[in-house]
């Protein structure tokens, strides 16, 4: 995981992160390595649903997909994800509105909490697969910014 901030390039350290209440673990990923962690979450934060994302170069309309993304959202519930394979960016706005860049790769764990503004897009590989863990078995929707105001 690398994190800085957009406007100026200076990384984020971890306890700003989870000030900004935006939880980043790092994980085996074996299941029996990432598994008691996920299942911790679901208890603590009432997360019901699991399953695996995987988004490659090959998946058909890859560029619409994506472009659910890329767009300034928010959800009603928290954004959880875990990579298994290959790597995407979160763009965060923290609570003075300035945006903060998460890398995420193989390994990494993020929880962008609800309500938070945030746009997700993948890396040059177009290579990511991913656990989610929803608290909402219809999954999450998004609500976008422009929709919004």
């Amino acid at each position: 995981m690398k994190a800085t901030w957009i406007d100026d390039g200076t990384p984020i350290a971890l306890d700003v992160l989870a000030a900004e209440g935006i939880l980043y673990e790092r994980l085996s990923t074996e299941p029996a390595g990432y598994q008691p962690t996920m299942d911790v979450l679901k208890t603590e934060r009432g997360y019901v649903e699991q399953d695996v994302v995987e988004l490659r170069p090959t998946t058909p309309n890859l560029d619409a997909i994506c472009a659910k993304f890329d767009g300034e959202h928010l959800h009603d519930e928290d954004e959880v994800r875990f990579v298994l394979e290959g790597e995407g960016v979160f763009d965060i706005r923290s609570g003075a509105d300035r945006w903060m860049r998460v890398l995420v790769e193989q390994g990494d764990l993020i929880v962008v909490p609800a309500q938070r503004w945030h746009r997700f897009e993948l890396t040059e590989q177009k290579t990511i697969r991913c656990v989610r863990l929803f608290q909402d078995t219809s999954g999450w929707v998004p609500h976008y910014r422009d929709a919004a105001e």
